[in-house]
């Protein structure tokens, strides 16, 4: 059997190109005591894996130079020297961009498709949707009737946000970059408005849309739309940072400058790594797998193909060619 690969061959300056990947084909290892082979099916295609291309340790350690691109993925246990998997056990887990992984089992999480298909245990119940249950009702702690403002409203993140705050009784305002995306907000997920940033003036809107000010703030994008957000907080809100999309590849990153606006509204700024609620994922997964069942979210996915599409498909996560949770089908 063979392997394909997609192997860090350089540090990405600015935006990600097709020269910072080789692709190889390598015979796959034979697996030892203890360990599992995964025939990978899907890898899920983050903003996350910017920041993993560089050098240095932040909240984990970047991928070395020559090594496989960190990715989650999901895939099918095709053989197995670990009593704790079986073959034929659908998995998830940080397997790597790769047709295929050799695995000790450690950090895996087996996939329940009775909760829903294999795909969404990369999207709404994979780490995007851990990401958004848990930074929403942990750090932004939505109260009934409050006004909460996602930005990047449109990805798999921003959505599922902005649709759980529905459930939770707010009023819900996002952002996205075209007519189609602010439709789909609010057709499909329910956002009481959506604002196209590329069209409009966010300021403006802001004002028209949370004329009391925004209690809390999910915030994916960074950049000058996080000032511009800071103003419009109300009294007591809390801005939860996720993501910085607007900068990862650029430096130095934009700062806000707005930020004594958290003094006035005598709010909070939080930040959200989903490592820290692994051992809470079953309840996030059973409450999201509900309502996605109960008909009160929906969720949409961009399948791309072929590990060889896997350098330029990472480029549509920040020109925003994408709709919907980006996966690449090995």
């Amino acid at each position: 059997m063979t392997n394909k690969k997609a192997v860090l061959a350089a540090r990405p300056e600015g935006m990600v190109k097709q020269s910072d990947f080789n692709i190889s084909d390598n015979e796959v290892e034979e697996i030892k005591e203890g360990e599992i082979l995964v025939a990978i099916k899907y890898l899920s295609l983050d903003p996350a894996l910017r920041g993993w291309m560089n050098e240095g340790t932040t909240y984990i350690k970047g991928v070395a130079i020559g090594a496989v691109m960190r990715c989650f993925a999901v895939g099918e246990v095709v053989k197995s020297n670990n009593d704790s998997y079986k073959i034929g056990d659908c998995v998830s887990g940080l397997l790597g961009a790769q047709s295929y992984a050799v695995s000790d089992g450690k950090g895996l999480t087996k996939c329940d498709l009775t909760k829903g298909p294999l795909t969404w245990h990369l999207g709404v119940l994979g780490m995007p949707g851990m990401t958004a249950y848990f930074g929403l009702l942990e750090k932004g702690n939505p109260q009934p009737g409050e006004t909460v403002f996602v930005s990047g409203a449109a990805g798999i993140v921003g959505s599922t946000v902005g649709q759980i705050a529905k459930i939770k009784g707010c009023k819900v305002i996002g952002t996205a970059g075209s007519a189609a995306k602010c439709k789909y907000l609010v057709e499909d997920c329910g956002f009481d408005a959506a604002i196209n940033y590329k069209e409009e003036d966010v300021s403006e809107a802001l004002s028209k849309h949370a004329p009391d000010g925004v209690h809390v703030f999910y915030d994916n994008v960074g950049g000058p739309l996080l000032d511009t957000a800071l103003l419009h907080l109300g009294r007591g809100a809390r801005v939860v940072i996720c993501g910085a999309i607007s900068q990862y590849n650029k430096k130095p990153f934009y700062g806000p400058s707005n930020y004594m606006k958290i003094v006035t509204a005598r709010g909070y700024i939080n930040g959200i790594i989903v490592f820290d609620y692994i051992s809470e994922y079953p309840r996030a997964i059973d409450d999201i797998s509900s309502w996605l069942k109960e008909g009160k979210m929906k969720t949409k996915e961009h399948i791309v193909k072929g590990i060889e599409s896997f350098p330029e498909a990472i480029t549509m996560l920040f020109t925003g060619k994408n709709f919907g949770k980006l996966l690449l089908e090995v």
